[in-house]
């Protein structure tokens, strides 16, 4: 009886053994079956993919490296622009002009202009008003005028400011405010810029609506050039309107550089939705140049981002000397912002026309107020 018993369970055993075997066994063929067929199907192009460029991209093929370099787009099963990009080559470009030519010169120009404008004030000191101040004031600019400069320029410090921290500020604050301080301010910056940029806009819609009349060249403005405005030698007035020869270059500046940075700059805040400079290379081309035109949406807004910082640094190398003239540089200047009436004498010695026009009085060489160039 023990030995039945002994040999009844080695029976079971022996059987519960084979079966587990030969369950385990199944399970690791199944598994192995499913492993094959998600690693084929990891592995394997979607539709329509040039299998020579994905299956054999070796070092020594220079031909599908060429490809991949060149930005080729697959077909993926992630949707987007550039989801099927494996290499943008241009964003290397973009990054070397970025961080090199374009922040190097960039602030070449800034550190320039200050250098010029502190030599210049020591060699000119303040332009004072020659004539001595008066007690007469001349309204020069109406409320809504000072409120489209200043809507413009205080939105265009801001923006300025913001801008050269996202450039230079990772060299210049971080160091001495520390990463988490200067994230914060740079992240208050960003959403500024963005929203500010709005104000800006309206503020260019409003000065060209105002003053564009005013901003017509004429043949004053030439005198004017030739003899410098009478920037560097005393005694020197030539003859100007509202706005002289430098004024108007400011505001056409600031009018068409304007209206160009604000397109760049909802091109960013709106990406992949601009194609702009495909038609313009295109434009171009017609004269001669060999501009390429078939730019992907990422080399758009590559170009894009360029062309932006490229305005953005010669609108503010631009604007402080515009900002040294109408304070340190000249007296009786600010004025003219500030209260929207200026001194007589400084009417007279820099917009002598001008005050002819308001006033109704002959100008100088018997020039006629009313007459057709008095616009």
């Amino acid at each position: 009886m023990p030995t039945w018993s002994r040999l009844r369970r080695w029976i079971g055993s022996t059987v519960l053994r084979l079966a587990l075997s030969c369950a385990a066994a199944v399970a690791i063929t199944v598994s192995l079956a499913l492993v094959d067929v998600a690693t084929a199907q990891d592995v394997r192009p979607p539709k329509g993919t040039d299998l020579s460029v994905v299956i054999t991209p070796q070092p020594s093929d220079s031909d599908s490296w060429r490809q991949l370099r060149r930005g080729q787009n697959f077909d993926v099963a992630i949707r987007g622009p550039n989801a099927g990009v494996a290499i943008q080559s241009e964003g290397e470009a973009w990054r070397s002009i970025r961080n090199g030519p374009l922040s190097i010169y960039g602030a070449w120009g800034l550190a320039g202009i200050i250098v010029i404008l502190a030599v210049f004030f020591v060699l000119r000191r303040r332009i004072r008003i020659e004539a001595g101040p008066s007690e007469n004031k001349i309204e020069r600019f109406n409320g809504l005028e000072r409120f489209a400069h200043w809507l413009t320029a205080v939105t265009f410090i801001i923006l300025a400011l913001t801008g050269l921290n996202m450039l230079y500020g990772r060299y210049v604050l971080k160091p001495l405010l520390g990463p988490d301080l200067f994230s914060t301010i740079t992240l208050a910056g960003k959403y500024a810029h963005n929203f500010l940029a709005f104000g800006f806009m309206l503020g260019v819609i409003l000065i060209f609506g105002l003053w564009v009349r005013q901003n017509i060249p004429n043949k004053h403005d030439i005198i004017w050039l030739a003899k410098g405005g009478g920037m560097f030698m005393k005694g020197v007035h030539p003859p100007a309107k509202k706005f002289n020869a430098g004024q108007k270059i400011i505001f056409w500046i600031v009018v068409l550089g304007g209206i160009s940075i604000s397109i760049s700059g909802i091109a960013l805040m709106f990406p992949f939705q601009f194609k702009a400079f495909s038609g313009t290379f295109e434009f171009l081309n017609i004269f001669g140049t060999d501009l390429p035109t078939d730019l992907t949406v990422l080399q758009e807004m590559q170009l894009m981002h360029l062309w932006h910082a490229v305005l953005g640094l010669v609108f503010i190398v631009v604007i402080i000397g515009h900002i040294y003239i109408g304070t340190l540089g000249m007296e009786g200047a600010f004025d003219a912002m500030g209260s929207g009436t200026v001194d007589a004498n400084w009417a007279r010695e820099h917009h002598n026309l001008w005050v002819a026009e308001v006033s109704g009085e002959p100008g100088p060489s018997g020039h006629d107020p009313g007459s057709a160039d008095s616009s």
